[in-house]
């Protein structure tokens, strides 16, 4: 097959020179076929370098990434905008699609994949043959397209799925083993973007003692591995743990694999996907910053060009193929260890009536795969088999204040649990005397919810609330349930939230029964443009989707943290969750999960972990969660039946006993006298 590949790589390179001869006929698309042919041999001379220097590799990645950056893009074929400005909306979306693929060749010729890249390469000449032949109509482009994602996506997939269970596939553990981490040219061997995030976190990183990147790294290990003990999992034939990062963190991942090793657990790291294949909803493996995060939202529906019904069947029927050749693999890991990042200047997109959007009847498709693939993970990767962990740090995009705010998180993520246990329990016994709980916003917060709590059966052997002490979701500091839908109504309002990458404004849900009935936000003047980010980025692409968590956020030191640092709204949900209550869309907590048993410190086991969706059933594989931040909280009633109420927060402090406490950080805010506004 080697000599085979080698042959359709030369024949591809003839291609691309005959092109670059004679593009000058193509008339208004010359300038496009050009440059594109020339990105594609400058892909095919990267991989003809057998032995990449670390000066190549820092060379190519700059040169390569500067053509998508925010100040080349207004003249980029991978804008959509400009496409379509240039060759007219059809043939504008289809060749931005078509230039973004080849743009993703750059990862397969850093890392030697020979037979992406030859594919690639393959597609680009059959377009520019039918361009060349004048077949070349939107639909006949489009067929061409479709068939190529189709017959190749098997080999795509297997590979794919293969990278996520199989440790020998080490290409990442070999750089963050091998590479003199004190050389941050290193960086360039992932063949993603590099920028002073990564860079400069790497350079804290490696000035930190030995110990301090131990501690960090416990934290991490830990958390991941009392997953399995609080929930009683037996971890004896668990043999490997998939490690997501972002790029300049190698010194903690390094220290980590060694820690997890410990355990009995080798490492399976992998890169978020790069090409429309391979792209998901959110960007899962590792990381880095992005070039300019408009590019990647034009680019977030590629596959409208070719997903229809036919697609996604063979694409579910590629997964489960993969998945049961690779079984064994699937069988023996122990599940995600997360290690996310936040910091970036919050991303308001611009909207482009010229980027590729799914229809609706691909919106219903895309929710189908969703459910039908989560469902053959599910069967091969048993989710009440398997542990995670999601810890976050800052990346030095946030400030000049970084070091300063990276030690501040490293205190928030090893609070003392047995505090916040003591303090919490106080807010769950209250909590479950109630049949419903009323949270109201504070000024301009239009908040007004009312969530319906599940009747226990046995209230002095069960409870609604999970005591959560940063054992896999860390920080500690909260208490959550699933709440009961039917009952479940009222407006929830947040100012500013920043969800997946994107920053929302004046976001406002209305519930009916536990499940959303309207929506919109403040990003755009349309409100036709607000529904379609929220339902694209909130709801992915359904109608509606119920309420399958509420909690309280009891982390009142990480408030104070955000606001003397002025970073609210550049935390993470996994920070911003604890600072206040908190509402996921969704599926709850314990999705998949739910006949396993789960115990509160106290003893009490947590009953109410379906809801109406689950108990039929009905899983949506999404957990979005929404915080208010505490000040833009008003109170938080808990009412019992009869109508007696007892209040847990009013005017944004806890007024429940044995909870005043946590009032105390807040005094702090505004205290720290470094502060540059």
């Amino acid at each position: 097959m080697s000599g085979i590949l080698q042959e359709r790589h030369e024949l591809n390179r003839d291609g691309l020179m005959q092109i670059l001869k004679n593009c000058e006929k193509m008339n208004q698309f010359s300038g496009y076929f050009r440059e594109t042919a020339q990105m594609m041999q400058y892909l095919n001379e990267i991989y003809d370098v057998p032995e990449k220097s670390l000066q190549q590799l820092k060379k190519w990645n700059e040169e390569w990434y500067c053509g998508i950056r925010p100040e080349a893009y207004g003249s980029s074929y991978g804008n959509p905008s400009y496409c379509a400005e240039k060759f007219g909306l059809e043939y504008g979306q289809i060749l931005s699609f078509l230039y973004a693929e080849m743009r993703s060749g750059f990862i397969d010729a850093v890392e030697g994949r020979l037979f992406d890249l030859v594919i690639l390469n393959e597609l680009f000449l059959e377009i520019y043959q039918a361009f060349r032949e004048g077949s070349q109509t939107p639909d006949q482009l489009r067929k061409i397209i479709f068939d190529h994602m189709r017959d190749y996506s098997s080999d795509v997939f297997e590979y794919r799925i293969r990278e996520q269970l199989d440790p020998s596939l080490d290409f990442a553990v070999r750089i963050v083993m091998e590479s003199d981490l004190k050389d941050p040219d290193f960086l360039y061997q992932y063949g993603e973007y590099i920028s002073d995030n990564e860079r400069k976190t790497l350079e804290y990183l490696n000035c930190l003692p030995k110990e301090k990147i131990q501690a960090i790294a416990k934290t991490y290990v830990d958390g991941f591995h009392e997953g399995f003990i609080v929930n009683n999992i037996d971890m004896s034939g668990k043999r490997t743990v998939n490690i997501r990062y972002t790029i300049g963190f190698e010194p903690v991942i390094r220290e980590a694999i060694r820690q997890f090793g410990e355990i009995g657990l080798s490492p399976i790291i992998y890169r978020s996907g790069h090409s429309s294949l391979t792209k998901g909803v959110v960007k899962v493996g590792y990381v880095s910053t992005s070039p300019n995060p408009q590019y990647d939202y034009d680019h977030r529906f590629d596959q409208a060009v070719y997903f229809d019904n036919r697609f996604m069947q063979h694409k579910l029927e590629c997964y489960r193929n993969s998945y049961e050749r690779w079984k064994e693999e699937a069988s023996v890991l122990a599940g995600p260890a997360c290690m996310e990042t936040f910091g970036e200047k919050p991303f308001l997109p611009e909207h482009k009536e010229a980027n590729l959007r799914l229809s609706d009847r691909q919106q219903e498709l895309s929710v189908e795969f969703q459910k039908k693939s989560s469902e053959i993970v599910n069967e091969y990767i048993k989710p009440d088999e398997r542990s995670f962990t999601i810890i976050a740090y800052p990346i030095p995009e946030i400030g000049d204040q970084f070091e300063e705010i990276f030690e501040k998180v490293v205190k928030v993520n090893t609070l003392d649990k047995d505090k916040y246990r003591e303090i919490q329990q106080h807010l769950i016994d209250a909590l479950d005397r109630a049949v419903e709980v009323h949270i109201r916003g504070a000024g301009e917060n239009q908040t007004d919810l009312y969530v319906a709590m599940h009747e226990m059966e046995d209230s002095q052997k069960q409870t609604n609330f999970e005591n959560c002490l940063a054992d896999v979701n860390i920080p500690v500091g909260e208490v959550f349930t699933s709440p009961k839908l039917a009952g479940t109504n009222g407006v929830l309002h947040v100012g500013e939230v920043y969800l997946r990458d994107l920053k929302f404004v004046d976001l406002k849900l209305v519930f009916k029964d536990g499940k959303i009935e309207s929506y919109t936000c403040g990003n755009f003047q349309e409100e036709e443009e607000n529904q379609a980010l929220i339902k694209e980025n909130i709801l992915y692409n359904r109608d509606t989707l119920p309420m399958g968590e509420f909690a309280i956020g009891t982390n009142t030191t990480a408030y104070a943290m955000a606001k003397n640092y002025d970073i609210l709204y550049q935390l993470p949900i996994l920070i911003v969750e604890k600072m206040g209550p908190h509402f996921a869309v969704g599926d709850t907590c314990y999705s998949h999960s739910e006949d396993t048993k789960v115990y509160n410190p106290d003893g009490k086991e947590i009953s109410a972990k379906h809801n109406e969706c689950s108990i039929e059933g009905e899983y949506f594989q999404c957990h979005t969660d929404i915080t208010i931040p505490y000040e833009e909280l008003d109170s938080i009633t808990a009412i019992e039946l009869g109508g007696k109420e007892i209040p847990l927060i009013q005017n944004g402090r806890f007024v429940l006993p044995g909870t005043e406490t946590l009032n105390e950080p807040l005094t702090e805010i505004g205290q720290v006298s470094t502060m540059k506004r």
